[in-house]
């Protein structure tokens, strides 16, 4: 079990990534980045094991005391992230441009 230095409490968890049998988590609360850690992937669920997953974390006493997959806001907070991309790439070219 891995220790995470975070206060006891509800968090919104973010998986950066998993390469190496590693795990690399963000923590946010409140819509604030507040920490990181980088797990054993085996700690998250299952259908939450992969890069962008959001997960609903409970800390106790430095390790994770539940632990759920939001499959619901995952593909919301992707799809957000691919509209504001599609709205940056199809800007009008800037006056220097034309």
């Amino acid at each position: 079990m891995t220790t995470i230095d975070l206060p006891d409490g509800e968090y919104t968890a973010v998986v950066d990534s998993i390469e190496d049998g590693l795990a690399t988590v963000f923590f946010e609360q409140d819509g604030d980045e507040v920490g990181n850690a980088v797990i054993n992937p085996d700690e998250l669920p299952s259908d939450g094991q992969h890069a962008d997953a959001i997960l609903e974390v409970l800390i106790r006493k430095g390790s994770i005391s539940s632990i759920e997959y939001k499959p619901e806001r995952t593909t919301e907070r992707s799809e957000t992230a691919q509209s504001r991309f599609d709205r940056l790439s199809n800007r009008p070219p800037a006056d220097e441009d034309t």
